[in-house]
């Protein structure tokens, strides 16, 4: 890894949601904490020292709305589990979002359905992702789909194409139910090759052979994207008035 580490940018085109997160800024608006559930795999829950993106999430929004909001509280709740696709954490969601009455679900997913594809049926985990979406529409709250990372792993020959497919279908079965992707893909793409980052930055040095998991750098800076693309994505109208000149 680079001693220095590089500057990179955040594109709006990349990191921009399409629809407004109405039930999570409904929630700012509330007397209860703004819950969060993050679903996933190991992205999600973590390893080794890497910190997880969701425990970040959580410190950099309560950041942000610690001025013009000081009583709220944002938790993000951490239900991931290395090495699940999509059919298992189906299974889950009763229990580790639904339970939770969160306003917002983001689930990252897709990755290991490319990086173990031996032991996954592609339709099947496709298919399970647009069934998971359809049961998060059932409830109120704000659906977020983060798709796999750009990483050395899923772009070697056996796997380039089929990450190209998962990223380009996760982001049909969104537009299909009109619920937000945040672009993860795109957004290390755009490190790697506009902002010059390499791989082993990118990468977790201790995640050997697989070079599939995200260095804690990668994860941090995932984190504030993701932050970025949550508090632009404010519904019109003025939602947070009454609190912040409260």
């Amino acid at each position: 890894m680079s001693e220095s580490l590089p500057a990179v940018d955040i594109p709006q085109d990349i990191i921009a949601l399409k629809y407004p997160l109405r039930r999570f800024f409904d929630a700012l608006r509330g007397e209860g904490p703004a819950r969060i559930v993050a679903m996933g795999s190991s992205s999600t829950a973590g390893r080794a020292d890497v910190v997880p993106y969701p425990a970040r999430l959580e410190m950099y929004l309560r950041q942000h709305y610690a001025g013009p909001l000081p009583k709220l509280r944002v938790d993000v709740l951490n239900r991931g589990k290395g090495g699940e696709e999509a059919p298992k954490e189906l299974d889950r969601f009763d229990a580790d979002i639904f339970a939770d009455r969160p306003a917002m679900v983001l689930w990252q997913v897709g990755t290991n359905a490319v990086f173990r594809k031996n032991e996954f049926n592609f339709q099947q985990v496709l298919d399970s992702i647009s069934e998971g979406v359809r049961r998060l529409g059932q409830h109120p709250m704000d659906v977020v789909l983060i798709d796999p990372q750009y990483v050395t792993a899923m772009l070697r020959d056996d796997k380039a194409e089929l990450s190209e497919q998962m990223v380009s279908k996760i982001r049909e079965i969104a537009e299909a139910a009109k619920v937000n992707v945040f672009r993860r893909w795109a957004l290390m793409r755009h490190w790697h090759v506009q902002n010059g980052v390499p791989f082993d930055q990118m990468l977790d040095p201790t995640d050997r052979p697989d070079m599939l998991h995200q260095s804690d750098w990668s994860t941090l800076q995932v984190s504030k994207a993701l932050r970025q693309a949550i508090t632009d994505a404010v519904p019109p109208g003025r939602w947070l008035t009454d609190q912040a000149t409260s």
